[in-house]
């Protein structure tokens, strides 16, 4: 974690971008929105800023609509439950 200072002059804590590893380490079975720094072929997540982090995956959403950052992840760093599913939903706007 690294200080910054914002717009305002007021100090702000900002993360450094960590490798998927380091994230599954620190935010053990939370769900995490995630600003992404590169990707692997397959695009898996290889590094990334994390934006927020919780147990709640409904918080991720709420935060997720506050970000202008279009570059997200959202992941799980745990097992994911046997009675989640996943929907993917891409619009291209003009």
């Amino acid at each position: 974690m690294i200080n910054q200072i914002d717009i305002y002059g007021k100090i702000t804590k900002k993360e450094i971008a960590m490798k998927w590893e380091e994230i599954v380490d620190k935010y053990k079975d939370e769900w995490v929105l995630i600003s992404v720094k590169k990707i692997d072929k397959n695009y898996r997540l290889k590094e990334g800023d994390v934006i927020a982090h919780s147990k709640d995956k409904s918080e991720i959403y709420e935060k997720l609509l506050k970000i202008k950052d279009k570059n997200v992840y959202i992941e799980y760093t745990g097992k994911v439950p046997d009675d989640l599913a996943i929907v993917l939903y891409y619009e291209e706007s003009i």
